[in-house]
């Protein structure tokens, strides 16, 4: 009887030890899809600090793999393929075993943030000032050169006319030019407490932080960065 018991518990947990290998083998659709969900969030969160969007929020779907999924002894990884574009994403799910399998899976992401928009109507060539700019919530998906930043906006000039509303991007804005060829420039340098300064000419045009080339009162062309309407810095 008693090793009747022992024979009986050994197949038990034989059996008990055969289901949980079997179970643990078996990588289910649902449990890879939401891998390449946590993925694709966890890139998502890490552009939005790189872009520094205020308030980022984000949805995200996973396209299906048509392809039936294969048992897997290792939990599979998940790695980038191609995280260029935010909205649109592919990843590559691979199991660890010795010939495993490999799927590949796109991600839709419908991403909001707080970004810059025009508060007025505003026509070609005008610089911006804090009084034309509105922070709101906007479906930036398609648009991941808005700013939420709106430091970065101010002082710009507007390419072409902007409607009221409009969510602002780069390409529709550029740096004013602050110097232009032949104009009297002071060329100011600063160290620490201690700042000097004399007149000098510009040998080229550009907006704020373009360098550009300087002749100063000695007759010397130095390299310069502008820093503001009629004035420059001697460049590092």
């Amino acid at each position: 009887m008693f090793n009747k018991r022992i024979v009986t518990r050994f197949f038990l947990l034989l059996l008990v030890g055969t289901i949980k290998f079997s179970t643990a083998a078996v990588v289910t659709p649902e449990q890879l899809v939401a891998k390449v969900q946590q993925a694709a969030q966890e890139q998502l969160e890490r552009h939005a600090g790189l872009a520094n969007w205020v308030d980022p929020q984000f949805t995200v779907e996973v396209a299906r793999n048509s392809r039936p999924i294969g048992a897997c002894t290792q939990p599979p990884r998940v790695e980038p393929a191609d995280v260029r574009t935010p909205a649109r994403m592919r990843f590559v799910a691979i199991c660890p075993d010795r010939g495993g399998w490999r799927y590949e899976f796109v991600t839709r992401a419908k991403i909001s943030a707080k970004v810059a928009v025009a508060a007025t109507d505003l026509s070609t060539g005008k610089i911006l000032s804090p009084q034309d700019l509105l922070l709101e919530r906007h479906d930036i998906s398609g648009m991941p050169d808005s700013f939420s930043d709106l430091t970065l906006v101010q002082d710009m000039a507007t390419r072409r006319t902007v409607r009221a509303g409009d969510v602002l991007r780069q390409n529709m804005l550029v740096a004013p030019t602050l110097v232009k060829r032949g104009d009297a420039v002071r060329i100011v340098a600063k160290n620490e407490q201690i700042e000097v300064s004399m007149a000098g000419e510009a040998l080229d045009g550009g907006g704020r932080g373009a360098t550009i080339r300087v002749k100063n009162a000695s007759g010397i062309t130095i390299r310069a960065r502008v820093t503001d309407m009629g004035q420059v810095a001697p460049a590092e």
